[in-house]
């Protein structure tokens, strides 16, 4: 015990006996931990509302659809509305927030001037706003009202396609399980915009009943979609899901019905902690730095420790001491400054100066940052295991001295 109290004064007092030097070795590890923090939590920000804004768009954190639905999304791939065993659970889970029925076929739009292709929706509005899915609100018109609601609300692109507009005729069509040809015309309510600009040209909204009446479909639907409190722990219910939904029903995650978003948040995690290694390696080549330089001035001293009966393992605990000292102490001081950045800044980043580009992203013009405590701990762990291996060079360097020649030598 006695051994290593002096170790540590040792220690101390060697860190400060440059306090310039150690006071940019510091600055430039507190700048590091910082840039690891703050950037991390404006990626971290993105990545959420990148992936938010993508499911809220329609997915949901989890759907219930017929098996082969994914494969054949028609009328005949359909499901029953959900059980009561299935609604209690919904209602009865802590970490689910909403859901919503919903039709969901392939149909074609057809105004006076133009026909397209699109996927007709039928909606409940009142579970879509809980859900905070579909449009939020209408340019010119309005949304949706009930589920019998038989008007119909279209993206703004499709509108200039169609060469159409609000108060305007269409007819739409599709086909119902016998695989006859069902269509109805029906007058366009609303118009809206999407941050994704292409739905606005793929979904064209009326309300469930209206939509089930027109596809001879009854009381069944396409899927139910559902949503939780984090789009990132939907593990923690799914399997909850999937056994009271039953077995004539798949319950997919999020994930895997947009690959896109699953894999994007994948190699988000990945280039976070790619971004904190690329930072702290660079450092590292200046932690080693300055405790060579150390090790240089000291090195009659360490020879004459070494003489009075040091041993090699004692020289490299008091030289990774050193490191471990200042790691320590630029960790928090950076820690703390980068926490505080981004509770600074928990009201937003205003980026509308870029607005139109952040829409291209499926992004908001406003940037909030998110402060995970798993990227904290991240940087920290990085931080200190990287350090101290870095730092074991120089002190396998000062412990192989040689103790003659070390004495002898004229730093």
């Amino acid at each position: 015990m006695s051994n290593i109290t002096l170790l540590l004064s040792l220690a101390w007092r060697n860190l400060w006996r440059r306090p310039r030097r150690t006071a940019v070795m510091l600055a430039a590890i507190i700048m590091g931990v910082w840039a690891m923090i703050f950037m991390n939590a404006l990626m971290r920000g993105m990545t959420d509302q990148m992936v938010s804004n993508g499911l809220n768009t329609l997915p949901g954190q989890a759907q219930l659809q017929h098996p082969d639905y994914g494969r054949d999304p028609s009328v005949v791939n359909s499901i029953t509305k959900p059980s009561e065993q299935l609604e209690s659970w919904l209602k009865a889970e802590p970490h689910i927030l909403a859901w919503t029925p919903r039709v969901r076929v392939p149909a074609v739009i057809s105004s006076a001037r133009d026909t397209r292709g699109v996927l007709l929706i039928g909606v409940d509005p009142a579970g879509e706003q809980a859900m905070s899915a579909g449009p939020k609100a209408a340019i010119e018109g309005r949304l949706l009202q009930d589920p019998d609601d038989r008007g119909v609300v279209i993206g703004r692109r499709l509108a200039q396609r169609l060469e159409t507009g609000l108060g305007k005729r269409i007819v739409l069509s599709s086909q119902d399980p016998s695989n006859e040809l069902v269509e109805r015309g029906a007058q366009i309510v609303g118009i809206y915009t999407a941050r994704i600009q292409a739905s606005e040209e793929a979904y064209v909204y009326t309300g469930l009943h209206a939509a089930q009446s027109l596809l001879n479909m009854r009381d069944r639907i396409s899927q139910l979609a559902v949503t939780g409190d984090d789009y990132r722990s939907v593990n923690v219910w799914l399997e909850g899901l999937r056994a009271a939904a039953g077995d004539t029903v798949v319950t997919l995650p999020w994930n895997e019905l947009d690959s896109f978003l699953g894999t994007m948040l994948g190699v988000q995690d990945g280039f976070a902690l790619i971004f904190i290694l690329v930072i702290f390696t660079v450092l590292s080549f200046g932690l080693v730095n300055t405790l060579v330089m150390a090790v240089f001035e000291r090195t009659r001293e360490i020879g004459l420790m070494q003489a009075l009966g040091m041993s090699p393992g004692l020289i490299i605990t008091q030289v990774m001491l050193e490191s471990a000292f200042l790691l320590f102490i630029g960790l928090c001081i950076g820690c703390l400054i980068g926490v505080g950045s981004v509770l600074s800044l928990r009201n937003g980043i205003d980026l509308s100066s870029v607005a139109q580009g952040m829409e291209m992203m499926t992004m908001d013009s406003v940037l909030y940052p998110a402060l995970y405590p798993d990227d904290v701990i991240m940087s920290a762990v990085v931080v200190m295991g990287l350090g101290l291996a870095a730092s074991s060079l120089p002190a396998w360097r000062a412990a192989r001295l040689d103790p003659v020649q070390a004495i002898a030598h004229q730093g």
